[in-house]
């Protein structure tokens, strides 16, 4: 079943870019696309969308998950393992999709995930047959980091930001992800927010902005 997808059009009408928003676990597609209307002006070439995951999620009814998480929601391993697999190959599918859809190719595509969003990005991307303009992976971690080395056929460039007191996700994974995806040859950035939590900060957003504006 095709995600649900939410959409923000070039601002100028001219589309030669696109950014795809992966939301946090219990959150939806909805959460994260008002960060297009601080990104639009300075990308009015760009087109924004924030797809839905494709799971409910067990412990908001109102919201959605990429994958179950065991100590959230007492999951299994094997059943957020298995959802995380499945939800990749439907994260591939919609790529391809707008891919067709937009006429954009996949070299001017980021993905901009948080939190449960930025652990899919970070999976996906690296391991996308096509390689992406880019990965903004905001207060999440890269998954199972021992594997990136071997199944890693892409190695698009990655902008990692953490607030340094965030709660949910440590911080410690930052460097963890950034350690791993540097040694595998991955060109990396990073940015500490200081004081920030498990949020989207205003300089994170900012640095994300340059990043996109820089590739693209």
């Amino acid at each position: 079943m095709p995600l649900k997808n939410h959409v923000v059009q070039a601002l100028s009408g001219k589309s030669d870019s696109l950014v795809v928003f992966l939301h946090g676990y219990g959150a939806d597609g909805a959460d994260l696309l008002n960060l297009a209307d601080s990104l639009k002006i300075h990308l009015p070439n760009t087109i924004f969308m924030s797809p839905d995951a494709p799971n409910k999620s067990t412990m908001n009814p109102f919201g959605y998950e990429w994958f179950p998480i065991p100590r959230l929601d007492g999951s299994s391993l094997e059943n957020a393992k298995k959802g995380r697999d499945e939800a990749t190959k439907e994260l591939n599918l919609f790529l391809n999709e707008i891919k067709e859809n937009t006429g954009i190719p996949f070299e001017r595509i980021f993905l901009f995930g948080f939190s449960q969003g930025c652990m899919m990005s970070l999976h996906l991307a690296p391991r996308k047959n096509e390689k992406i303009a880019g990965v903004i992976g905001i207060a999440g971690m890269l998954m199972q980091p021992e594997l990136l080395e071997k199944e890693a056929v892409q190695k698009p460039p990655i902008l990692l930001v953490h607030g340094d007191e965030d709660d949910v996700v440590p911080y410690e994974e930052l460097n963890i992800a950034a350690d791993t995806l540097v040694k595998a040859n991955f060109e990396v950035y990073t940015l500490t927010s200081k004081g920030a939590g498990h949020s989207i900060t205003e300089d994170g957003l900012r640095a994300a902005l340059q990043f996109i504006k820089n590739i693209l």
